[in-house]
């Protein structure tokens, strides 16, 4: 069975983290992916320990945390300063994680510049040897596991079924070897994730993805998009006639892989954006839209 969450993006900067529980306490929603804000990388401790107290008392869970604004993508870039500030940041996110219970922790690994695709082989090897070290720091702060999410282009990996494997089999062949201190690492997959040439062709389809990735991955992202993946958005009856995203083929697919999955409590989190931030007429909006697309998915899931 597959619970149900929601990642906490579409809140930032409009609504705060109470409307957002008491909301999922209405619609019996129990898990939170809190994803990252600017503020995440310099808050005190009270802050994150408030939070839990927050959810906890609402019975909800905070049982992962994860990157919202690909920040973390510093691996990438061939730069030592950018390479610093992105373990350091990683480093925060695994203490704040930590700090409010959660269980996983995690980003998209990054990104390689456009400039210099030649240079990502590089970068997934700086990636990986950074990963590595952070492996035992999350399990110094009793954090059940790091994640990744694959991504839908070239310059963002892994993308492929193959880049996948390869960075899955080598960080957790390194856990295994160090299995007294380190995590694993798990992915972190998204059912509106394909992969489209510079033509627009589909190289690899959203599905088959997603079927590709099921045997490391212990949460999800829910959301919906267009034919080539192009943008993202929910599950309301209007999204659901321009989106491809059939809520029902990925049931069938979960329950046809059962026998797969890393781990047995997967969790599924919505992840949509919500109506245009900052503008009257529309940040009123999200709680409809968030329970719309939340209740579309309990109908096919039978949350």
């Amino acid at each position: 069975m597959i619970d149900l969450g929601i990642k906490t993006d579409p809140i930032e900067n409009r609504y705060s983290f109470d409307w957002l529980f008491d909301l999922l306490a209405e619609e019996q929603i129990k898990f939170v992916q809190v994803g990252s804000f600017y503020e995440i990388y310099f808050l005190d401790d009270p802050y994150f320990i408030n939070l839990r107290d927050k959810a906890e008392k609402r019975g909800l869970k905070i049982k992962s945390v994860f990157t919202a604004h690909r920040e973390l993508g510093g691996f990438f870039y061939d730069d030592p300063h950018m390479e610093k500030a992105a373990r350091r940041g990683y480093e925060k996110l695994i203490h704040a994680a930590t700090l409010m219970g959660a269980e996983f922790c995690g980003s998209n690994p990054g990104a390689i510049y456009r400039d210099r695709m030649s240079h990502k082989s590089d970068g997934i090897a700086c990636y990986l040897k950074h990963m590595k070290e952070l492996q035992h720091i999350a399990k110094q702060g009793g954090l059940r596991a790091l994640t990744i999410e694959p991504m839908s282009c070239s310059a963002e990996p892994p993308t492929t079924p193959e880049e996948t494997r390869f960075m899955m089999e080598e960080l957790n062949s390194y856990h295994k070897a160090h299995a007294s201190d380190t995590v694993p690492v798990y992915l972190c997959g998204d059912i509106s994730h394909g992969m489209a040439d510079a033509n627009k062709n589909i190289v690899h389809s959203n599905v088959e993805l997603f079927e590709s990735q099921v045997p490391w991955m212990s949460e999800f992202h829910f959301k919906n998009t267009d034919p080539i993946y192009s943008s993202t958005f929910g599950f309301s009856d209007e999204e659901k006639k321009r989106g491809i995203v059939n809520l029902e083929e990925f049931k069938e697919l979960v329950d046809k892989q059962a026998d797969k999955w890393p781990v047995k409590d997967v969790v599924g989190y919505l992840e949509i954006g919500g109506p245009k931030v900052g503008r009257d007429y529309s940040d009123p909006l999200l709680g409809h839209a968030l329970r719309e697309s939340l209740q579309a998915i309990k109908s096919v899931f039978k949350y």
